[in-house]
């Protein structure tokens, strides 16, 4: 009865919180280590705490940071970065239909605060069929607690950055793979998904040699591109 009474707005932004929870707590290593490895390549404390607050996209910001450490030029970076979050296009492709009707005040930070985790829980909430139509607001809750968290850890990165002496032995390459494949297998649903996940795993492996990270980038094009032909081979 008091659920009933109560703001439905309330209630989809607090459930985007609870259902972002477990990925937050997955999260708070990524972003205390980044601060470590940040301050270990040469950024000060402010440029490490205004990367999170303005790039805001983890694995990025880790590619972003071995490449200060290497020496790497600007362009190098820049170039790198970009084809790494072009993945953040694709989600933005998904949830377009159901975001198409909501004004600019909305687009904008949502388009901003859009991450894998956010991507995942904010994807199923929308395939879900009931009737409801404050479903951004479930986006903005998951999204918010998501870039508080970050902002919050990577503070907190700062703070213990001096006694993390070696932050790659904290195994953050491993914990990173699994954070990834579990927000992925819920999402494998059918065979064209299946299809597109195989292809992506194997390209993704066989053309890791190539610069700035373009392997990844051919990896999702190609990998996209098989699921939809499997999808339209499954549908004639």
């Amino acid at each position: 009865m008091q659920d009933k009474k109560r703001d439905p707005r309330a209630i989809e932004f607090w459930n985007g919180v609870k259902a972002t929870f477990p990925l937050v707590v997955g999260a708070i290593p990524f972003g205390i280590i980044f601060s470590a490895l940040a301050l270990n390549a040469g950024l000060s404390r402010e440029a490490t705490m205004a990367m999170s607050a303005i790039v805001f996209a983890g694995s990025s910001q880790f590619i972003a940071v071995g490449l200060v450490a290497s020496g790497a030029g600007v362009i190098t970076i820049v170039i790198t970065t970009f084809i790494v979050n072009l993945r953040h296009a694709l989600y933005a492709t998904t949830l377009a239909p159901h975001l198409k009707n909501l004004p600019h005040k909305w687009l904008l930070p949502l388009g901003f605060w859009l991450t894998d985790e956010s991507f995942v829980v904010t994807a199923q909430r929308y395939n879900q069929p009931d009737s409801s139509t404050y479903k951004h607001w479930f986006f903005l809750g998951s999204a918010l607690f998501m870039y508080l968290n970050w902002q919050l850890c990577t503070f907190i990165g700062i703070l213990a950055g001096q006694t993390i002496r070696v932050p790659e032995s904290w195994g953050l390459d491993f914990a990173m793979i699994v954070t990834f494949i579990g927000m992925l297998v819920p999402m494998v649903k059918n065979k064209p998904i299946l299809i597109a996940v195989i292809v992506a795993g194997i390209l993704s492996v066989a053309a890791n040699a190539l610069p700035n990270q373009i392997g990844l980038f051919i990896a999702v094009i190609l990998s996209i591109t098989a699921g939809i032909i499997t999808e339209k081979r499954m549908a004639s």
